[in-house]
């Protein structure tokens, strides 16, 4: 129990180093020539030692690269990691079924090993050997067998700090990150506005001169910055929502009044939009919050639909068992969603193939069917386009 005790006390810091520590303690609670504990690495199907002890047999597997076994290659240590049954014997030189480099190349006699589970999932092997014939007796094996068991409690532990400490990083990248971004949008923001009267300056005097050309060029330019404009609140909208200063000023509008204007809004050469539904639905909610998040997934399904296949707004009233909702569903005929993208489509940040968009139209739609009451969910499937349905009570309390 001792000995126990001392593998649960090393540090659980890094997994090469800590399974170094236990595999040296073994070297000396034993008296073996050799103690490696072998984790499995599934991209390449090879058994790898993680922990290595310090001694002069250890260093010797090192330089014959037997510190790494791969699956196909066969061998006992592979066979106590396949079954999960232990191995025990004292004349490996005369086992057939043993790899040379071991027998000959390190002449090892005695070897003693166990399977190694880490969080319920067999995932390596310890293994200690000895030049000697008869070197280990059924008593080690069954010490070897609770080692393994508890060299398994710590490997899960040091993998889950290497895991927090990750996320953590990570974390903490990713607030400086949308701290520094959302300062640019207000700067950016407050540039836009002087830039937009300019360019609208210039727009008008073309008129007055009746100059064709300098017309086109002051409206595209006035598109380019409305689209700034746009990605510009998006950005403040995050803060706002981190911060919890997105607020919503709800009152009674007409949904079908609205989505006729974002789909009109949002047609344009090769950008086929259309709607569908009933002539007039009230609904009580914010006009711009909603207007922003109808606009957005109606803007990412033009992204992703192919030309001459027009994007579809459909809005109905459906009755479910929590009430009577509003829902409108944004439908495209694009590639649809990568299955491994759907858990994450909502989160910021996150976008699909293709798509050259900061990721913050969909996770700031989400927001508001949420502040709302509602919900926002796809349903996709490769090569079959995506429908989104952002659903809303009818009646606020």
């Amino acid at each position: 129990m001792h000995a126990l005790e001392k593998i649960l006390e090393l540090p659980a810091a890094e997994l090469h180093s800590t399974m170094d520590g236990a595999s040296q303690l073994m070297v000396e609670l034993l008296g073996a020539d050799k103690v490696d504990i072998f984790f499995l690495d599934p991209s390449i199907q090879t058994l790898v030692a993680h922990g290595v002890s310090d001694t002069p047999l250890a260093r010797k597997e090192k330089r014959l690269g037997l510190d790494r076994l791969q699956l196909a290659n066969r061998g006992r240590i592979v066979e106590v990691f396949e079954t999960g049954r232990s191995w025990h014997t004292g004349h490996q030189d005369e086992d057939p079924e043993e790899l040379p480099g071991i027998k000959y190349g390190l002449g090892i006699r005695s070897v003693i090993a166990a399977p190694i589970e880490v969080g319920g999932e067999r995932r390596g092997v310890l293994e200690c050997s000895s030049v000697q014939a008869e070197f280990f007796s059924m008593d080690d094996l069954h010490f070897l067998g609770a080692a393994a068991r508890w060299v398994g409690v710590v490997a899960h532990r040091v993998e889950l700090v290497e895991s927090l400490t990750k996320a953590a990083t990570a974390q903490g990248r990713r607030a400086v990150a949308e701290e520094l971004i959302t300062v640019l949008a207000h700067d950016m923001g407050n540039y836009l506005a002087p830039l937009r009267a300019r360019v609208e300056l210039i727009r008008r005097r073309a008129v007055r001169a009746q100059s064709a050309d300098d017309l086109r060029d002051a409206e595209a330019a006035l598109t380019s910055i409305e689209a700034i404009a746009r990605l510009t609140s998006d950005l403040l909208d995050v803060g706002r929502l981190d911060q919890g200063l997105f607020t919503l000023r709800v009152q009674p509008l007409d949904v079908m009044r609205l989505v006729q204007e974002v789909v009109e809004a949002a047609k344009g050469p090769g950008r086929e939009v259309q709607h569908r539904g009933p002539e007039e639905l009230l609904l009580v909610a914010d006009p711009e919050r909603l207007r922003q998040a109808l606009s957005n997934l109606v803007a990412n399904a033009l992204k992703h639909s192919p030309a001459g296949l027009p994007v579809v707004v459909e809005v109905e009233r459906q009755t479910r068992m929590d009430g009577s909702w509003v829902v409108l569903s944004v439908i495209d005929q694009g590639p649809g969603v990568p299955p491994h993208l759907l858990p994450r489509l909502f989160e910021r940040f996150v976008h699909g193939p293709g798509s050259s968009g900061l990721g913050l139209g969909l996770y700031l739609a989400r927001q508001i069917a949420t502040l709302h009451g509602g919900t926002l969910e796809v349903h996709s499937s490769p090569g079959r386009g995506a429908r989104f349905e952002l659903a809303l009570p009818a009646f606020r309390a």
